[in-house]
């Protein structure tokens, strides 16, 4: 049963990481870009960052995509801890939500509709990330290693998601957002494989990654 269970989770990450124009009929109307005309763009820490071009539908549909895609993220861990206590999972939690933080300013700065049900944990404006969540957590819920493994699973697909939203992108402060929040997968993809391996001397078998780039980013 826990195969089979793994193995919907599994086919439901990868059709919402391939199915980049999914989420248009959720995200809302969009504003009027406030930057649109000007060569610059102030950023949050007061520097100042070239302005490219108008946000295009993809570039759009990425940036409301991934916020709700790190919030599934931080509320599977948030409720993964509760259940095992492992402080591995609190710890990534508040760094999601950083991440969360990071893709709401680009969303504030495009003046775009952010979903409503971002502070609430385990609510998800997309039914379809309401489901994997639902699915993850039960998965989760099996052992502590099974729980570890759905971390593993949710960076891979966080890493290869956001590949994909890169290449949609000519923004260069999007792509640095983006870059950004992969590296922050990456290492958690690190923290989750290592404990798996010091705890319970699984080697995690990349899903979503190809092994090159797994064996790459893991070591």
């Amino acid at each position: 049963m826990r195969k089979k269970i793994w193995g919907i989770a599994l086919l439901m990450l990868a059709a919402l990481g391939f199915t980049l124009g999914s989420v248009a009929a959720w995200h809302g109307t969009p504003g009027e870009n406030p930057y649109a005309g000007r060569t610059t763009a102030p950023m949050l820490n007061g520097t100042m960052e070239t302005y490219y071009s108008d946000l295009s539908q993809e570039e759009i549909d990425g940036l409301l995509y991934m916020v709700e895609e790190e919030k599934l993220a931080r509320d599977v861990y948030l409720t993964l801890y509760e259940q095992w206590d492992l402080p591995v999972f609190s710890n990534i939690a508040r760094s999601e939500g950083m991440h969360m933080d990071a893709v709401l300013s680009l969303i504030e700065k495009y003046n775009l509709t952010a979903p409503e049900t971002l502070d609430e944990v385990g609510v998800f404006q997309n039914d379809d990330l309401q489901a994997l969540y639902d699915q993850l957590v039960e998965m989760g819920s099996a052992s502590q290693e099974d729980a570890l493994k759905v971390g593993a699973l949710i960076e891979e697909t966080d890493i290869k998601d956001l590949e994909d939203w890169i290449a949609q992108t000519d923004n260069e402060d999007i792509k640095q957002v983006y870059e950004s929040l992969m590296a922050g997968s990456e290492n958690h993809l690190r923290a989750f494989t290592r404990l798996l391996e010091n705890r319970y001397d699984v080697t995690y078998s990349p899903q979503v990654l190809s092994e090159d780039e797994y064996r790459t980013i893991v070591g």
